[in-house]
Formats: C-alpha cells, sequence, structure tokens
C-alpha cells in the first residue's frame, strides 16, 4: 500500500508515522508540497502549527485540486488534529494565536468549521475507533474547537465522548487524536478500510520497548554508571524484587 504525507512548512507530530515506516506491508513517503502529488492509495494531512499558514501553503502548491481528484478516483484520506481542521469549511482564529488574526477557508470536504481558542486541549486518552470497534490510545493537543453537521458521524469513541468524522461516502477519516496507528489493531483497521488486504500489523509498542532496552544496554556498557551515580549523588543502585 502507498501511503504518503505532505511535508507541510509547519509539520508537527511526525512521530505520528512510526508505526507506517515500519510496517513491512506499507510504501511510506513524505513528499515535499513543491512536488507534484505522487500516486497514493492514502494520503495523511497530518498536524501542523499554523494550520491557516500550511493551507495557504498547500493550497499554492496546487495539492488542493490534486487531493480532490485523488477521491474522485477512490483514494482514502485522513486529517489528523490540524489536517482534520484543513478538510472543514473554514478556520477561524480571532486572538491571532498561529499569526495574524482572520478566517481562511477550508478545503471544504468536510460539513464542520473550527474556531482556534485561547485554551489549549491536552489530555490523553483511550477509546475505540468506530471501524472494527478497534482499541486505540493517543493523546491530544489543539487549540481548535471543531463543530458542524460531520460531527455526527464521528470516527471515534473516545473516553470523554465521540471524536473526529467519517464523510458520507467512506473515503474520508478525521480525527483529533495523535498516536492513531500505535495500536496494533486501530492500524489493522484503518489499512484494512484503506483498502489493504490480509494485513499482518507488527506490534510496534513492543519493538519500541526492545529498542529502549538495546539502547539502555549500550549506554551500560559503554559508560561508567556507578562514577556517574557517585557524581550526580545517587547513592547506591537498589534492587527491587
Amino acid at each position: 500500500m502507498r501511503i504518503i504525507v505532505p511535508v507541510l512548512p509547519h509539520i508537527s507530530n511526525h512521530t505520528d508515522f512510526d508505526p507506517l515506516r515500519l510496517h513491512p506491508q506499507i510504501e511510506f513517503r513524505f513528499v515535499p508540497i513543491s512536488e507534484p502529488l505522487p500516486p497514493a492509495d492514502l494520503i495523511i494531512l497530518p498536524g501542523s502549527k499554523s494550520v491557516r499558514s500550511d493551507l495557504e501553503s498547500l493550497r499554492a502548491a496546487g495539492w488542493d485540486v490534486a487531493i480532490k481528484q485523488h477521491l474522485r478516483y477512490g483514494g482514502k484520506l485522513i486529517g489528523i488534529c490540524g489536517g482534520l481542521q484543513m478538510l472543514g469549511r473554514h478556520i477561524h482564529d480571532p486572538l491571532g494565536i498561529e499569526g495574524e488574526a482572520g478566517s481562511s477557508a477550508g478545503l471544504g470536504l468536510l460539513e464542520l468549521d473550527t474556531t482556534l481558542a485561547a485554551e489549549k486541549q491536552l489530555r490523553n486518552v483511550r477509546g475505540n475507533l468506530l471501524l472494527e470497534d478497534a482499541p486505540v490510545a493517543g493523546y491530544e493537543i489543539h487549540a481548535g474547537i471543531s463543530t458542524g453537521a460531520a460531527l455526527q458521524f464521528p470516527a471515534l469513541q473516545l473516553e470523554h465522548g465521540a471524536d473526529g468524522a467519517i464523510s458520507p461516502d467512506g473515503q474520508i477519516f478525521a480525527t483529533y487524536l495523535h498516536g492513531l496507528f500505535e495500536s496494533a489493531a486501530a492500524c489493522s483497521a484503518l489499512l484494512r478500510w484503506a483498502g489493504l488486504r490480509e494485513v499482518q500489523t507488527p506490534d510496534y509498542r513492543a519493538r519500541c520497548e526492545a529498542d529502549l532496552e538495546r539502547l539502555a544496554d549500550a549506554v551500560e556498557s559503554c559508560l561508567d554508571t556507578p562514577r556517574l551515580r557517585e557524581l550526580f549523588e545517587l547513592g547506591e543502585t537498589q534492587c527491587v524484587n
């Protein structure tokens, strides 16, 4: 499966895509928006530190037209956080939180509007995708509050309520949740939705733990850790059974 993520000028939370980059059944690419949109099965619009500015850059590069053509040919599209906001009708920033105060037209692919607020939403969350009821866990970090008819068809049910949207034609999936692909069950469900058959998703979290253990072993083998503990006055190492 070919998956691409546009490299926005203010892209954020790019680690969202590490599980996809490591997936053996996926050809994953970060693509600069200065390049033409290549053929893909799935496009993911990522988070952004300046959504209106990045949307303007995306539009100036012609990617708005290319994304709509991708959908007309049956491709799938995911928007995460700032990507969700771009998919709506309008983005309002009355307080100038991300730049000059004002409003911008979105891509108009979902019936929702977003207003940036002074207080940022920041929380760890758990819940389920409304695709295959797959369990998912991650975090939210965003200033935008989205409203509109599209949210009547949510993408996830989280502890604090429904999140995101799935388009009526089933081609667009939008969410505020970061870490969407770290759960093997959720990742597999999304890849099946995007058209990949016989999905074999590796355990990303187990891979991360194994890599951290390897890093710790390398540090321990190369550094004089008793001397470091002495320098930082940490005392003797305590063993806990």
